[in-house]
């Protein structure tokens, strides 16, 4: 195995496990970071330098002692701002989720993640209610791509992504409803896991739509992935979705390799739609792992059309009494598609449902051929900050409403993804879906090991002044 970058999650662990440095340096040094690079990048809605801090000098207090060591000993992570911390509001992006009391405790996954050792720095900033596609927020000002400020991050986990990115700190966790982690990820280069629908717990967290949500990390390296992914799997009786499949480590997959493994790549409906460069990159991750044979989801379009119906109609529901009270204080963005979705006639939803279970049935079809499938993230690399429209294929097309339309119909059975970025010239990166079947994310932690390890996907933290 190659050397982990410094600053990567497995190479801080390890430095304080062995005791070769201290949790409370490796924190003091996260936090320093975002003093000097969030200003610009603006990732953050809350630091928690106190208790970050107190959490270090107990770790340290424990190892010294001779406690076990911890997998994840030290590392610094943040939390998109939907995922409970105690004593601070849970805002999910919005003005008027601040009201709100102080959460109790920390939702299930922050804790999942604490007891293996790492240490909770601070809330990331995201899209209102996770209804959006770009990293863009009214209320706490946009976040903006390590990469080039003046770009989208993407969203709606767009300050993970750009807390990853920027080096801030080696793990984030972010949610993905049709996208939301995958996308930030092309957008920003960083790796992303979307598990599984109902692998993580979602306790404690703000829903958007509860039949699709899912919670994962993000990251600059593969390891890091199935690090963290390990520490938070297993049933959580808080959480009524949560598998209670016994956990399956991803760490020991990392090292054997792909081969037996059938690759595919998405034609149809994947290989249309996006700017030559999205396809390109598909193309080099496909080449890099020998995958020569095309697979079609069928139905891929209606797939993404029926995701639309049931995330406007779920999300309506969910906001029905603030959107009677307080339409003022929303992102007028966010309102209007939160409206539209409170005038969907329920036929249509009901339609969409069962389209679902017919889909599903077939794309599971296809995995009885093959045991992971490649795709396109995003149609584009990431837009300008504040861009409305952009062109694919000669047509103008909201962006806001089109960036997920490779990720749509992937998240919208539950399929596990790892969004692995890939860097073709000295442009922004792009990024490839590296999707396997139900409870496989083994299958696709694995190929986006061995694009790492053989350079084609990689993570560079941005530089920044």
């Amino acid at each position: 195995m190659s050397a982990p970058h410094p600053l990567s999650a497995a190479a801080l662990a390890d430095a304080v496990n062995r005791r070769q440095r201290s949790a409370r340096d490796v924190v003091t040094e996260a936090l320093a970071r975002i003093g000097r690079h969030d200003p610009s990048v603006n990732a953050f809605t809350d630091v928690l330098g106190g208790r970050a801090l107190a959490q270090a000098d107990a770790l340290d207090d424990a190892l010294d002692g001779g406690g076990p060591p911890k997998p994840l000993a030290g590392v610094p992570f943040a939390v998109k701002n939907l995922i409970d911390i105690a004593g601070l509001p849970t805002r999910a992006g919005s003005k008027i989720n601040r009201e709100r009391p102080p959460a109790s405790r920390d939702g299930t996954l922050v804790r999942r993640l604490e007891a293996a050792g790492a240490i909770l720095v601070g809330a990331l900033n995201m899209g209102e209610y996770a209804y959006d596609f770009t990293g863009e927020n009214v209320h706490d000002g946009d976040a903006h791509n390590p990469h080039a400020l003046d770009h989208m991050t993407g969203g709606s986990s767009g300050g993970s992504g750009a807390a990853v990115a920027a080096g801030m700190v080696p793990l984030t966790l972010g949610s993905d409803t049709n996208g939301s982690i995958r996308v930030p990820a092309a957008f920003c280069g960083c790796f992303g896991l979307k598990p599984t629908y109902g692998r993580l717990s979602r306790a404690g967290s703000f829903p958007f739509v509860g039949s699709l949500d899912h919670l994962g990390p993000m990251t600059r390296s593969v390891s890091d992935l199935a690090l963290a992914y390990d520490a938070m799997q297993g049933p959580d009786p808080d959480d009524p979705v949560a598998t209670t499949r016994p956990p399956e480590p991803a760490m020991p997959a990392l090292e054997t390799g792909i081969d037996g493994l059938r690759i595919a790549v998405a034609g149809g409906y994947f290989a249309r739609g996006g700017d030559p460069e999205v396809f390109a990159a598909v193309a080099r991750v496909a080449e890099a792992l020998g995958a020569r044979r095309t697979v079609e989801l069928p139905e891929a379009a209606r797939a993404r059309a029926a995701a639309y119906l049931i995330t406007a109609a779920e999300g309506a529901t969910l906001h029905l009494d603030r959107l009677r009270t307080r339409p003022q204080d929303f992102d007028p963005a966010v309102r209007d598609r939160l409206i539209a979705g409170a005038m969907l006639p329920a036929p249509h939803v009901e339609r969409a449902q069962r389209f679902r279970r017919w889909y599903r049935a077939r794309v599971l079809e296809v995995f009885d051929t093959v045991d992971v499938i490649l795709a396109p993230t995003t149609p584009c690399r990431a837009p300008k900050g504040g861009q409305t429209h952009f062109v694919l294929d000669g047509v103008t097309l909201p962006v806001r409403a089109n960036i997920g339309v490779f990720t749509q119909p992937i998240s919208f059975i539950g399929l596990p993804v790892v969004a692995a970025p890939v860097w073709l010239d000295d442009g922004l990166p792009l990024g490839v879906q590296v999707i396997a079947a139900p409870w496989r994310e083994d299958l696709a932690l694995r190929v986006a090991r061995h694009l790492e390890r053989t350079g084609i996907c990689t993570a560079p933290i941005a530089e920044l002044a």
